[in-house]
């Protein structure tokens, strides 16, 4: 296996694989978990929006798999991908450095003391579902009260809180799972969460190895796949 990383602001292509390779290119929160999955393939995991504009951009890869419908979605109206195929959900938690006790709840970062608070972007998907969240919960204010400092990536809203660079984020449940003994989860109020469904697409491109994404993507979604997803903390795609 082969893990590519991609450089934000810039179109750097992973100078890996052959015309024989699969490459995936995978949201950032499956970084650890599709590796285990396959080891094989050559992988590239950022933020979604940055994968997808790689790909508009003629990147080489063959699978793309999003933390959110939106861009895959885009890419296959544009004809860049075949139709996007859910396969995982997750939920949103708090997160907050391990031994901290500053926040415990989504109150504490509501009201009291002012604390810093790590969240996406809000052009990647781990941003634009944090915002949902906090809309559905009436606490918008958060972002407004609170030093925010916007991540490119689920990776770096976990990378600044387990460094205590931040009191808290807002990140994935399997991001906290897989960071456990680093940082903490705190539930957030099961009226507040977004609907969070992880699709992926067979990326059309001249060279692409699409037999092989697909056959990819077809165990993915399959009993393999899923159950590996599940063990990682991952939820079934949701039912239409």
């Amino acid at each position: 296996m082969s893990i590519c990383l991609v450089v934000l602001g810039a179109l750097v292509l992973p100078a890996c694989g052959s015309t024989d390779a699969l490459t995936v290119y995978g949201a950032s929160s499956l970084a650890r978990v599709l590796p285990k999955f396959e080891a094989s393939p050559e992988y590239s995991f950022a933020g979604s929006d940055v994968l997808a504009q790689q790909i508009e951009s003629g990147a080489p890869a063959d699978l793309f798999a999003a933390a959110s419908p939106r861009y895959p979605s885009e890419l296959a109206a544009k004809g860049l991908c075949e139709a996007p195929v859910p396969f995982a959900s997750d939920t949103l938690v708090i997160i907050a450095p391990t031994g901290s006790k500053a926040v415990g709840s989504l109150a504490d970062l509501a009201s009291g003391a002012r604390k810093r608070i790590a969240i996406g972007t809000a052009a990647v998907p781990i941003g634009s579902y944090t915002r949902e969240a906090l809309a559905n919960a009436g606490a918008d204010a958060v972002l407004t009260r609170n030093t925010v400092s916007q991540e490119p990536d689920a990776a770096g809203i976990v990378a600044k809180v387990s460094l205590g660079s931040a009191d808290a984020g807002i990140a994935y449940k399997t991001d906290a799972k897989a960071a456990a003994g680093r940082v903490r989860a705190i539930a957030l109020p099961a009226a507040a969460q977004p609907v969070i469904t992880y699709m992926a697409c067979v990326v059309h491109r001249d060279g692409a190895n699409s037999a092989a994404a697909k056959e990819y993507l077809s165990r993915l979604t399959g009993a393999h796949g899923q159950g590996v997803l599940a063990a990682a903390g991952f939820g079934p795609a949701p039912s239409k």
